[in-house]
């Protein structure tokens, strides 16, 4: 019998363990939340119900194979309590890590700790109700700078603009270090916004940048084809609460107030160029200050060095070998003594951080679980690995394991809080409230039995 541990229990994990399951190998799933889904469960946006709901239910499906198992709440790292190398000890015939992109991306600005100042994915997993983040302060003002033009932007403004409970933005300005051509967001995504879109301000800035996207043979005039259709529209009255646009202006540095937080960015302007048919962009030293009382880095993500696995320019090194590359892409490998890290994988966002979405995880991880399947076809037996064994280990070291039973009884607690309150679903917002709502489950359990 062999056993593989995956770790990160997203899309790309869970489906990368439904495939090894499948092919009759036992396979334990690690995870640091108390609840699966990753960020399908914790990054999507809060009115998708509909998506949320299905994807559950596949994860669900998932978890009820026989052989496969699942350990939640448990955070593996070089500052956990559970590391690679201890994983690793027990014995296991492969490990796969599906642990996301859970670096903090921004870009090194000076002044960048100041209050008021956040990375979107901590910003997205606090309105998502994802432990500890929504205890933490993620307070928003009257006047937010976006940096960044994709999908995370467009949730992020979205928030602020239309679904926020205290709705304090009454100004979101998305920076964009190049121009409205190079926008990233999906259209369809795009449109619960554009009705806040400052059109008369949106005109000055093209404007304002004509010269520079007629230098690379850029019309204006095709903008509304390509980019942003809402310029076809009749122009709508925007109320209080507006969306602009900084186009071809990167952050620079960042001005604290008195009292530490953000109160004025400096940005430089950017110059575009065309090479090989990319447009690219560089900085000029002409600058500008804009007022803001909050800043979102919204520019990607980066894997966490602190997992343990060998790293390099904010990602896992995986095989750079050419002669299998399909394979030698999901590979860990150690620069050190360049070799492969025997029976090591990664597979999702961290193998690839910000690839995609749900669809493209889920085809990464089953990827990936083939090439895992086909070096167990001559990986030497797990050893001694005993599933029981291992889940007195981690809670000798006090931590309290979730299990797939775990997991009924706090989906069973949260269906009666949201038919309580009266609405479409309901989440704990902290660990120890999960926590104490399945202990209550059980004993209700043990007093009906």
């Amino acid at each position: 019998m062999k056993t593989v541990f995956v770790v990160g229990a997203g899309p790309a994990g869970l489906f990368a363990a439904q495939k090894i399951a499948q092919a009759g190998h036992e396979t334990i799933v690690f995870n640091r939340d108390i609840k699966p889904g990753g960020l399908a469960e914790y990054g999507i946006y809060p009115t998708k119900d509909k998506m949320k709901v299905g994807l559950r239910k596949q994860f669900a499906k998932v978890l009820s194979l026989p052989n496969l198992h699942y350990f939640g709440y448990v955070p593996v790292s070089s500052r956990s309590a559970v590391s690679v190398p201890e994983l690793r000890e027990w014995g296991p015939s492969a490990v796969v890590f599906s642990v996301g992109a859970q670096g903090t991306k921004k870009l090194g600005l000076p002044g960048e700790e100041a209050r008021g100042v956040y990375a979107a994915k901590d910003f997205v997993y606090h309105y998502n109700l994802l432990p500890p983040f929504p205890s933490l302060d993620f307070s928003t003002g009257k006047r937010v700078a976006i940096i960044g033009m994709g999908n995370v932007m467009v949730d992020i403004a979205r928030w602020l603009l239309l679904d926020a409970p205290v709705k304090t933005a009454e100004e979101v300005i998305v920076v964009g270090r190049r121009g409205p051509f190079e926008a990233k967001f999906d259209l369809k995504e795009f449109i619960y916004i554009e009705p806040f879109l400052d059109r008369a301000g949106f005109d000055d800035e093209l404007q304002r940048i004509r010269p520079q996207l007629t230098a690379v043979g850029q019309d204006i005039g095709k903008l509304a084809d390509e980019t942003f259709p809402v310029l076809k529209k009749p122009a709508q009255d925007i109320g209080e609460r507006r969306l602009r646009f900084r186009f071809l202006s990167s952050p620079q540095q960042i001005h604290a107030g008195a009292r530490g937080r953000i109160e004025r960015l400096t940005l430089v302007e950017n110059v575009l160029f065309e090479r090989e048919g990319n447009i690219g962009c560089k900085a000029t030293e002409k600058t500008e200050d804009l007022d803001v009382d909050t800043m979102i880095f919204a520019i990607g993500d980066v894997a966490d060095p602190a997992l343990g696995l060998p790293y390099h320019r904010d990602a896992y090194v995986t095989n750079p070998d050419a002669t299998d590359p399909k394979r030698a892409a999901y590979e860990i490998f150690d620069p050190q003594n360049g070799n492969v890290v025997d029976g090591m994988y990664a597979v999702g966002w961290a193998r690839k951080a910000s690839d995609g979405l749900v669809g493209i995880a889920r085809h990464d991880g089953e990827v990936g679980a083939a090439h895992v399947l086909k070096y167990l076809e001559t990986a030497p037996e797990s050893g001694n690995v005993c599933i029981e064994q291992i889940r007195q280990r981690l809670e000798c070291k006090g931590l309290r394991v979730i299990d797939k039973a775990d997991l009924e009884l706090l989906a069973r607690a949260e269906e009666k809080m949201a038919r309580a309150k009266g609405v479409a679903w309901f989440k704990f917002d902290n660990d120890e409230a999960m926590l104490q709502a399945i202990e209550a489950e059980k004993q209700a359990a043990i007093q009906t039995a």
